[in-house]
């Protein structure tokens, strides 16, 4: 079993040199950290980071750390009751550290790998997503045109034999995709995104047409949310008002011009109707919520009800709580609904989200292609292949 001695917190920089938290808890196996990862694009019913802000929880963590000393924790079960002491206390990327930090440490004292704690006989390993052209809130406009895509991410999503090798397809494309833009667009700068993702000047349109050449599957993050005000979804390249009938057509012919296999967010976060029609009739091609689902059951209840989507983003910190996490990755499971286990664009170089993916048993796993931060995830993954085939 593992006893917590003590826990204490700190703040660190994320890859877009913003402040988030780091966890650390002093055990009779030694000690243990975990950070969190922090989302610029966020869905408004999305759980708050902190129960007020960062230095609020890190006080806080230091008020209750003699209270956690009283449980043991001997299963993954066990973190009910770490949940029970704070719930209502710290906000979610904190319990996410939090309860992160104790699986290092219950794992250790196992002797097993985290991924273990949570299904032992777990064998199935998420296909990679990769960002590799952005727009959206997560990248700039370019300093010539002052223009970007409006959809906030471009996907390859390829099908390979392992994760390995699928890692070394989105890397290789990704740098042919440099040349493509050098190409395509004139004023390309060869800059990056949040994500490490190419930034362009180009439209969605004229990004799609590049990446259909390359034979991979491709998928988008469009965030519709970020651009819908007043009824209507506000494009600036070129600058022009959808309504939503226009926008459920135009992703349509999207989706139909461009074979596209992955659609994420096509519609603002409460148009559960608008998705719900569009999987009927694409009910073959993955209708993707994140916005719309914000990684809670009851909205993924609803989604369910309404029949709105077949897949949905899972991140971790976006609830907090590991053990909602495991619920909301069961009734996904149980409505035939594809888990994608997702990266936020403030990134740590924490890997703990591989072992989360695989122990739940994610289809796919979306996590950029190329940083540091991104590539510590994907590698540990790779990781854990090699060790189990």
């Amino acid at each position: 079993m593992v006893v917590i001695k003590s826990v204490s917190a700190k703040s660190i920089f994320d890859s877009r040199k913003e402040r988030t938290i780091l966890v650390s808890i002093m055990t009779n196996v030694g000690e243990f950290r975990a950070s969190a990862p922090n989302g610029k694009s966020r869905g408004k019913h999305e759980q708050s980071p902190y129960k007020k802000d960062l230095k609020g929880d890190i006080k806080t963590l230091k008020q209750f750390s003699r209270y956690f000393s009283e449980d043991e924790i001997e299963k993954f079960w066990d973190l009910r009751r770490i949940e029970d002491i704070v719930e209502g206390h710290v906000g979610a990327n904190t319990l996410f550290a939090l309860e992160s930090a104790i699986l290092k440490a219950l794992a250790r004292e196992k002797k097993k790998e985290v991924w273990q704690l949570i299904n032992p006989n777990a064998k199935k390993f998420p296909r990679l997503i990769g960002n590799c052209i952005g727009g959206g809130k997560h990248s700039r406009a370019s300093s010539i045109t002052g223009k970007k895509p409006d959809f906030q991410e471009f996907l390859l999503i390829p099908k390979a034999n392992s994760v390995k090798d699928s890692f070394k397809i989105n890397k290789e494309t990704k740098k042919e995709i440099w040349y493509a833009l050098k190409k395509g667009d004139g004023k390309f700068q060869g800059k990056k995104n949040d994500e490490d993702a190419w930034q362009t000047s180009l439209n969605e349109k004229e990004v799609l047409d590049i990446l259909r050449n390359f034979g991979i599957a491709l998928g988008m993050d469009v965030a519709a949310s970020g651009f819908y005000k007043r009824k209507k979804y506000h494009y600036q390249n070129p600058v022009l008002q959808r309504t939503k009938e226009e926008q459920f057509s135009y992703i349509s012919n999207l989706i139909k011009n461009f074979s596209l296999f992955y659609i994420e967010d096509p519609f603002e976060e409460e148009d559960f109707e608008g998705f719900s029609r569009l999987l009927k009739k694409y009910p073959n091609f993955l209708i993707v919520g994140d916005d719309l689902t914000v990684t809670n059951g009851k909205r993924l209840g609803r989604a369910i009800g309404e029949k709105s989507i077949n897949a949905i983003i899972v991140k971790p910190n976006q609830n907090g709580s590991l053990i909602q996490v495991m619920d909301i990755c069961g009734s996904a499971k149980k409505h035939g609904i594809k888990i994608v286990f997702s990266h936020r664009s403030g990134e740590t170089m924490e890997n703990i989200l591989a072992d989360l993916a695989f122990g739940f048993q994610a289809d796919f796993f979306k996590c950029g292609i190329t940083g540091k931060e991104r590539e510590a995830k994907i590698k540990r993954l790779i990781e854990i292949e090699k060790k189990i085939r």
